[in-house]
């Protein structure tokens, strides 16, 4: 840090200042104890005597002196008091530039960070308050960030909402003002009000389960799962509307049993998203395959269909909310854009990861979890 001019004459000041009262008060001291001395004829022959009975040195010089004795001990002292005030006071100044560089900042400068380095107790003091404003930086980027979310789920919610909305009021409003001719008409009208309001219905439940693992803190009740067993009910429960679409569904879990920690119902959660997602968007798929394999401290699990490719440019925003790849598509399937969006909170909350490759051979979605949960119980 560098002192100003004025602080810098205000310092040299201090100093002369404080070496000429010291000087003085060193004169006055010495003459108070010469009157002393002079007027106690028995002080005066005691140091006398133990002057010529000290001897110091190789050359057995004798101590001829008091008053040199007693100005070294005043110098010792006024070098440390000068040292000292000048020291106490350049500190000071360290605090005036510190305090003025946080008033900068308090005016709304949270860009600027305390610049200078100091030592000791000082440099904690700058380290600490450039890591409060970082954090309180971060903190209000955090809240923007959060804030510019609420207005995009809010936006998507009401546009997704309100499409399937529309067409039941529009097919509903022809059937109320009797613009139908025949009885087959009636059942198309409300067989599509139907269909949407089944789509409205799917919207909400994922905008609810969604929200809910999105919450801080949200629970999750940790138990011991046997994943083989998990997965032979998954697959299962897919076998019949597998049979329909013509697609063989399968599952293989090495070594066997494979016992992991996690939360079985939300576990679940990602595995039926991800197969559904299959079913879904993989045209053309012949198989659905899922294989859990353990790897070190971790159990990675594929969900892979040889369907149609997803396309290169949509793969890094497949887990982002409301993103559909093909929105026409995810429309006419009743696919909300949170599914996956879902599988991500969830493998999240299980300190997991999930990613995702696909080419003309097949498409796998790849979720890493840790066999063991470093906090157990329901969080």
């Amino acid at each position: 840090m560098k002192l100003t001019g004025r602080e810098k004459s205000s310092l040299i000041f201090e100093g002369v200042l404080t070496v000429i009262l010291l000087v003085l008060l060193n004169i006055a001291i010495l003459d108070i104890i010469q009157d002393v001395i002079q007027s106690n004829p028995g002080v005066n022959n005691g140091i006398f005597m133990i002057k010529q009975s000290m001897k110091i040195g190789p050359m057995q010089a004798q101590i001829w002196s008091y008053q040199r004795i007693l100005i070294a001990i005043f110098v010792m002292i006024d070098v440390w008091v000068v040292w000292w005030r000048l020291r106490r006071r350049y500190r000071l100044y360290q605090m005036d530039h510190i305090i003025g560089e946080l008033h900068y900042i308090a005016q709304g400068h949270l860009d600027h960070r305390i610049p200078f380095r100091l030592k000791g107790n000082e440099q904690h003091v700058i380290t600490s308050v450039n890591a409060l404003v970082d954090s309180v930086v971060q903190s209000m980027n955090d809240e923007r960030k959060i804030e510019k979310s609420k207005d995009e789920l809010i936006t998507n919610v009401s546009h997704d909402l309100r499409t399937p909305l529309t067409s039941i009021i529009g097919y509903l409003g022809l059937v109320e003002d009797k613009q139908y001719r025949s009885e087959e008409d009636i059942l198309k009208y409300t067989h599509i009000a139907y269909e949407k309001a089944k789509q409205m219905k799917n919207l909400v439940e994922d905008l609810f389960e969604y929200t809910k693992v999105q919450q801080h803190g949200a629970p999750v009740n940790i138990m011991r799962v046997d994943l083989n067993q998990l997965l032979e009910q998954l697959t299962a429960s897919f076998a019949l509307e597998a049979e329909k679409r013509g697609i063989e569904i399968s599952s293989k879990v090495v070594p066997n049993p494979l016992m992991i920690e996690a939360d079985p119902e939300k576990l679940g959660r990602v595995f039926n998203n991800l197969v559904t997602n299959a079913f879904k968007y993989g045209n053309g798929a012949s198989y659905v395959r899922i294989n859990a394999h353990q790897e070190n401290t971790n159990v990675v699990v594929t969900v892979a269909n040889d369907g149609t490719p997803i396309p290169e440019k949509s793969l890094n925003h497949l887990f982002e909310r409301f993103y559909r790849a093909e929105a026409s598509r995810s429309r006419a399937t009743g696919g909300t854009g949170l599914g996956l969006a879902i599988v991500k909170s969830i493998v999240d909350l299980h300190h997991g990861q999930v990613s995702v490759t696909s080419d003309e051979n097949e498409t796998a979605f790849r979720v890493t979890l840790p066999l063991k949960q470093e906090n157990q119980g329901t969080k």
